[in-house]
C-alpha cells in the first residue's frame, strides 16, 4: 500500500498551507479584535456556500474576505473537491478533506465552494441551474434542517415536521431547532414526513425551500459557541406551500440523502477540522513551551508538559490517517457510515481533550480572547454535540459491531 499523497494532492497542500501561513494567520489578530458581522453583515458578503455566517469569532473588511477568495480561485482550491461534471477539479472526498485540514489551522480560513453533496446526481436540471451552480461560484448559501425540538438524535423515529400533498403542491407544517445559519440561508434543504408509516424507510422526503417562503420564520438561538454572532435559529412552517417541482429526488428519498450529507459534510469533516486545529494548536504549544520559563527552565522541559505534547501528537497522526483512510474508500464507493462515526467520534472527543491541554499549557494566556485558542475550544466542545452526539455514534459503532456490520481483522 503506498501512503503517500498523489503528486497533484501535495502539490494542493503545499500551495493551500503557503497562503494560511502568508496570508490567513497574518490576518488573524486584526480578525479577532473585529466583532463579528462589522463588515460582513452576518455572513453576507462572505464566501462559501454554507449559510452559517463562518466568521462567528470576528470579522475582516470585505477587501480581506475578497482578496483571500481570489487567491483560492485562481489556485484551482476553490472547487477542488467538487465533481467535474459541477465545474470543479474533481479530487473527491481525499482532496476534500486534504484541503479542509489545511484551510482550518487558521481561524481566518481559506474559503472554498461549499455545495450540498446531496444535490449531485439527485437534482433536476432546473435545480442545478438554480441551486447547485450558484453554490459552486460562492454566490448562494444553504442550510440543512433536520434537527427538531423533540427529535435530535432519533430525527427518524420523532420527527414531527409534516408536508401533505395538495393537487401538485405539499403543505408543510413543523417546527426545526439548531438550523445553521437558516435565518441568513437563500435555501434550505428541509426532511418533512410524507408517510407517517414508513418514516426513515421511505416515508420522509427532502424539500427545496427558498428564502422569503410564504409562511416560514426564523427565531435566533444564542449559544456560548459563539457568544458574540447568531449562527443557530429555529424555522417554523405555518402552511407553507411547496410545488412537487421543489423536491429533491424522489419522494420518500429524504431521509437517505439526509445521510449523505451528514456522513460526508458533517460526520468526515469533523476529522478535517479537528485536525487542522489540532495541528496549529500543538504547533503554538510546543513553540511556547520551548520559551516560556519557570524556576529557570522552559517548561518544555517538563514532563507534565511533555506528555500533553506527545498525547497531542498521537492524536493528531492517528486521526489523520483515520480520515483520509475512510474519504479514500468513500471515494472507491464504499458504505463508510460508521467509519465517518468513528472519525466524528475521535475528532470531538480527542480535539476537544488536547485544546484544553494547549490552554492548560498557555496558562492564563491561553485564556484571552485574542487568540484561537478559547474560540477553538468552543468548536470543538461543541463537535461532541453537534451532528449526533459522542454517544449516540458509540451506539452507531456498537450496533454495527454486534450486527456484523463492520469487520475490525485487517
Amino acid at each position: 500500500m503506498d501512503y503517500n499523497l498523489p503528486p497533484e494532492l501535495e502539490a494542493l497542500k503545499q500551495t493551500i498551507r503557503q497562503i494560511v501561513r502568508n496570508e490567513c494567520i497574518p490576518l488573524e489578530p486584526k480578525f479577532l479584535s473585529t466583532p463579528p458581522g462589522t463588515y460582513s453583515g452576518g455572513g453576507k458578503g462572505t464566501p462559501g456556500g454554507l449559510a452559517e455566517d463562518r466568521w462567528g469569532q470576528g470579522d475582516l473588511p470585505l477587501e480581506d474576505w475578497a482578496r483571500l477568495e481570489k487567491l483560492s480561485q485562481d489556485t484551482g482550491i476553490y472547487t477542488m473537491h467538487v465533481p467535474v461534471e459541477y465545474g470543479g477539479g474533481g479530487m473527491g472526498a481525499v482532496g476534500h478533506v486534504l484541503v479542509d485540514e489545511e484551510s482550518k489551522r487558521s481561524i481566518v480560513q481559506v474559503p472554498y465552494a461549499e455545495v450540498p453533496n446531496m444535490m449531485y446526481g439527485t437534482a433536476t436540471a432546473d435545480q442545478v441551474e438554480k441551486y447547485v451552480l450558484p453554490c459552486v461560484r460562492g454566490e448562494k448559501g444553504y442550510s440543512f434542517a433536520q434537527t427538531e425540538p423533540e427529535a435530535g438524535s432519533d430525527p427518524g423515529g420523532m420527527m414531527q415536521t409534516r408536508a401533505v400533498k395538495d393537487g401538485t403542491d405539499w403543505i408543510i407544517n413543523g417546527a426545526k431547532m439548531f438550523i445553521t445559519g437558516g435565518g441568513t440561508a437563500d435555501f434550505v434543504l428541509l426532511q418533512a414526513v410524507t408517510d407517517p408509516e414508513k418514516r426513515q424507510r421511505g416515508g420522509i422526503t427532502m424539500f427545496i425551500i427558498d428564502k422569503g417562503t410564504p409562511g416560514v420564520t426564523f427565531k435566533p438561538i444564542r449559544t456560548w459557541i459563539y457568544p458574540q454572532a447568531i449562527r443557530q435559529y429555529f424555522m417554523f412552517l405555518d402552511n407553507v406551500r411547496i410545488p412537487n417541482s421543489q423536491i429533491l429526488g424522489e419522494e420518500g428519498q429524504g431521509f437517505a440523502l439526509g445521510q449523505k450529507w451528514l456522513t460526508h459534510q458533517d460526520r468526515l469533516l469533523r476529522g478535517s477540522l479537528s485536525l487542522g486545529i489540532m495541528t496549529r494548536g500543538l504547533e503554538m504549544a510546543v513553540e511556547w513551551s520551548k520559551k516560556r520559563m519557570t524556576f529557570g527552565q522552559p517548561i518544555a522541559d517538563r514532563q507534565a508538559i511533555q506528555w500533553m505534547l506527545v498525547d497531542a501528537y498521537i492524536d493528531i497522526m492517528a486521526l489523520r490517517a483515520l480520515t483520509r483512510w475512510t474519504a479514500w474508500r468513500s471515494d472507491q464507493g464504499e458504505d463508510v457510515r460508521v467509519e465517518c462515526s468513528m472519525v466524528k467520534y475521535c475528532a470531538a472527543e480527542w480535539g476537544c481533550r488536547n485544546m484544553d491541554h494547549f490552554i492548560q499549557i498557555f496558562g492564563g494566556v491561553g485564556e484571552t480572547m485574542d487568540m484561537p485558542l478559547p474560540h477553538w475550544y468552543h468548536t470543538l466542545r461543541h463537535a461532541r454535540i453537534g451532528g449526533g452526539t459522542s454517544e449516540i455514534h458509540k451506539f452507531v459503532m456498537a450496533r454495527a459491531l454486534t450486527k456484523g456490520g463492520v469487520s475490525w481483522e485487517g
